[in-house]
């Protein structure tokens, strides 16, 4: 008998298209069914328990008038709204803090991580060490200490004002708000078109680099578009209306407001993320071979092009992985708003429980939400790590 016959994987049981056997199969399905059984069991379990104290199941309390009085809604609410919508408003709050808290954590992250490759030593060793501070020190105490900082800011009266119409006191940060109307519509179609152009003029100069190895800069006319055409919005429709925030009596009145829970907890959320993100830069540039370094300054390209042309589209392969984890991270770790009382979603789903006795039913709920939260990540961070990866021809 020849070695190939006796290297030779086994026969499968009986073959089935595709080349799966029937022992797998059956391994599957075997799997599945003691899922499902285990699965039923506690269910009836948790039904038997309910019913022994007076519970029952049922989605039907989200109808009810819920009574829970929440500072912060981006939507209308009063208490004598549902629990539906209720829960709907804690949703809507998590949300706003964690898309914010992933914008500013990514830039900052960003700009520590490169600090943390500068040759300067000193950049160097503040930016180690604030990272090391911040990575090993926990995330609930860090959130206290903010949130005790922002309530010892200046009185409304006192308020700070590092910039025009920015101001800065207990009663959190006060900002100029855009007004909803027509010429922010237009304005917001505007700055839509200028970045749909932008990213087919990207792939216009990528197919021309790929086919005579020429590429011209996009970012001249790339910005000429982003503030050309909203400003020709402006100058035929109207430009948006501002509302600036004045002080009136003891407090201020118009504008945005971020009220302090809401600041400490966006403030502790990003330093703390960005943290674990400037290593992840840091890893990901120190990744990329030195080689290819010195092969582009060999070329003679500048820095800022060698950055961003050599370098990063390598370290992104090794950047973006851990960095959703991050994104999922900072998500989750907003449910700690509850210690300095932001009513997020499990905030006010805590209050729900407490007054409905539904447990199991919210906790499905909050629980469900925070799955779909997390596989909407990580699929928009997969396309975007697919569309970024090198392509081999």
């Amino acid at each position: 008998m020849s070695s190939t016959a006796a290297l030779a994987p086994p026969r499968p049981l009986i073959p089935l298209p595709g080349g799966h056997s029937m022992r797998g199969v059956l391994w599957q399905a075997g799997l599945a069914i003691a899922v499902i059984l285990i699965g039923w069991s506690l269910y009836n379990n948790m039904l038997a328990n309910m019913a022994a104290r007076g519970l029952q199941f049922g989605f039907g309390f989200l109808n009810r008038s819920a009574g829970i009085p929440i500072g912060e809604h981006l939507i209308p609410y009063t208490p004598a709204d549902t629990y539906q919508r209720a829960l709907t408003v804690g949703l809507l709050n998590t949300l706003r803090v964690a898309v914010i808290g992933v914008v500013l954590a990514t830039v900052l992250g960003i700009l520590l991580g490169l600090a943390r490759l500068s040759s300067n030593p000193l950049l160097r060793g503040l930016t180690g060490g604030y990272i090391e501070v911040i990575r090993n020190t926990p995330l609930v105490l860090q959130l206290v200490f903010w949130h005790a900082i922002v309530l010892q800011l200046p009185s409304v009266r006192q308020a700070l004002n590092p910039l025009p119409g920015l101001y800065l006191s207990q009663r959190g940060l006060k900002t100029p708000a855009l007004m909803a109307d027509t010429a922010l519509f237009w304005a917001a179609v505007a700055v839509g078109v200028a970045l749909l152009a932008w990213w087919l003029l990207l792939r216009r100069e990528r197919a021309r680099q790929e086919a005579t190895g020429e590429r011209r800069a996009t970012w001249a006319p790339g910005l000429a578009l982003l503030f050309g055409l909203p400003i020709l919005a402006g100058y035929v429709i109207g430009a948006p209306s501002v509302e600036w925030p004045v002080l009136a009596g003891f407090n201020f009145r118009g504008g945005l407001t971020l009220s302090p829970e809401f600041f400490a907890l966006l403030l502790g959320l990003v330093i703390y993320t960005a943290a674990f993100i400037a290593e992840i830069v840091r890893a990901g540039i120190q990744s990329v071979q030195r080689g290819q370094w010195e092969a582009a300054r060999a070329l003679g390209l500048a820095p800022g092009r060698i950055m961003r042309l050599v370098i990063l589209p390598q370290a992104l392969r090794v950047i973006i992985p851990p960095l959703t984890s991050q994104y999922l991270n900072l998500t989750k770790n907003s449910s700690l708003a509850v210690v300095i009382g932001y009513p997020d979603l499990v905030s006010v789903a805590n209050t729900s429980i407490n007054q409905t006795g539904q447990a199991v039913e919210v906790i499905a709920i909050f629980m469900a939400v925070y799955l779909i939260i997390s596989l909407v990540t990580s699929l928009l961070m997969n396309l975007y790590n697919r569309a970024v990866a090198l392509k081999e021809r």
